[in-house]
């Protein structure tokens, strides 16, 4: 089943039986952490505690693998946690399920979480319709890394800053016949795709979100930059499963630019030789015409509406957005904190690796925000690797993109057509 399909069977499932509270314990907080954040933030809660010794926090570590379906599952078994981290892209979805708690008289009270000290649009990625229902951990984004050796030696003494300085740049530098290629895009990733297309100025979906803008002119540019870069041999036709070690071939000059995002700043540092580590560097995303927007991803920390200990959990939220512990906890695991004043200390402020990512993150644009996003993503770049492949054109693949994704939002616009007639029926 679907993850999409999922959310609308809990919803159905809590409309049906009710969804009851959890039992209360007043020591005892608990807090769901996805991945490797659950290492780090477990160095993090001995001194909340220390300050808040009347609070216990109770910690659960999900695999990302299955963090999606748990929460959901623990939701409809009316077991969720207190607390725990969510991706924004699974925002709209418990937003949905109306499973969050709202934030915004929280943060209106709050001495610690200033709305105007974060990322705008990574704030944004919180707000619905209105309604502020998290706060944002860390952020995710995507730029490129680059071999600013191998530019040099080609004739160009600074990364691209638009799309005709990177064509020019990747035709310069690939050589396919010698097993050399300006970049890699993994032909199964999405956010590549996906950030060329968010540089565009029409919208992915139109119609309140009800259907896809695939064809629209801004997508057509970003999959034609994208095909053409394979069909230019600029990029293998592969998948990241036969990319094999991209750190070990980015240091061999397999690849001069690699789009990844802030982890690998320290993949880099652990996996190159010393001989290696002055020839590379970031730099933000390229657009049409000048500095190019790339996705707001990252997580971001919420409330269940069940919880016993709102305000314990705010608590631990103040605790986790303080600009100090941010810095220990991007010392601790490379994630990028999301309040600009969390980047002037600590080691952040004097990385020239991450400085770029400070400047992307003045320039990235959320996704849409519905809960079908990743199902349409994720066709989105199976049609791109046919096209990609030589077997659609640009047109073909933006009308097919377009008939997947309005198959997808089939039962949104029934719910929200509905929605609407009940609304003028009580009117």
């Amino acid at each position: 089943m679907s993850c999409r399909a999922i959310g609308f069977a809990v919803l159905l499932a809590c409309q049906l039986t009710g969804c009851r509270q959890q039992a209360d314990d007043s020591h005892t907080l608990t807090f769901w952490t996805i991945g490797r954040e659950g290492e780090a933030i477990t160095q993090l809660l001995p001194q909340f505690e220390r300050e808040n010794p009347n609070i216990h926090v109770e910690l659960q570590q999900l695999p990302l693998s299955a963090a999606h379906q748990k929460l959901l599952t623990a939701f409809a078994g009316d077991s969720a946690p207190d607390m725990t981290q969510l991706g924004n892209t699974w925002m709209p979805e418990f937003v949905t399920l109306h499973a969050l708690e709202p934030l915004q008289a929280r943060v209106d009270h709050s001495n610690t979480v200033t709305p105007s000290d974060y990322f705008a649009s990574i704030w944004s990625t919180n707000v619905y319709e209105g309604a502020l229902y998290g706060v944002p951990w860390y952020v995710d984004t995507r730029l490129l890394f680059y071999r600013s050796d191998v530019l040099k030696a080609a004739g160009f003494n600074a990364p691209p800053r638009d799309w005709a300085q990177w064509r020019r740049m990747l035709a310069a530098l690939s050589h396919p016949d010698h097993g050399a290629y300006g970049i890699l895009l993994p032909t199964n990733e999405y956010e590549q795709l996906m950030s060329l297309a968010l540089q565009q100025p029409e919208p992915l979906l139109r119609d309140g979100d009800r259907y896809g803008n695939f064809e629209s002119a801004g997508f057509k540019r970003a999959l034609t930059f994208y095909v053409d870069t394979f069909r230019l041999h600029e990029a293998p036709d592969i998948t990241n499963v036969e990319a094999g070690n991209p750190w070990l071939e980015f240091g061999h000059g397999v690849y001069d630019f690699y789009f990844s995002g802030p982890w690998n700043i320290s993949e880099f540092r652990k996996r190159l030789p010393a001989a290696e580590q002055g020839s590379w560097n970031t730099t933000p995303l390229p657009g049409p015409d000048g500095l190019g927007a790339s996705v707001a991803g990252g997580s971001s920390l919420v409330i269940f509406r069940s919880s016993q200990h709102k305000q314990d959990a705010w608590k631990l939220i103040e605790y986790l957005s303080r600009p100090d512990v941010q810095q220990r906890f991007y010392a601790l695991l490379g994630d990028m904190p999301p309040r600009r004043s969390s980047w002037n200390g600590g080691s952040l402020h004097d990385d020239p690796q991450a400085q770029a990512f400070r400047e992307q993150l003045e320039h990235v644009k959320p996704t849409p925000p519905v809960p079908e996003w990743e199902q349409i993503a994720n066709e989105m770049q199976l049609v791109a690797a046919r096209a990609a492949a030589g077997d659609l054109t640009v047109d073909q693949a933006a009308v097919e993109i377009d008939r997947r994704t309005d198959r997808i939002l089939e039962k949104r616009r029934w719910i929200l057509d509905h929605s609407r007639a009940t609304a003028s029926a009580h009117l």
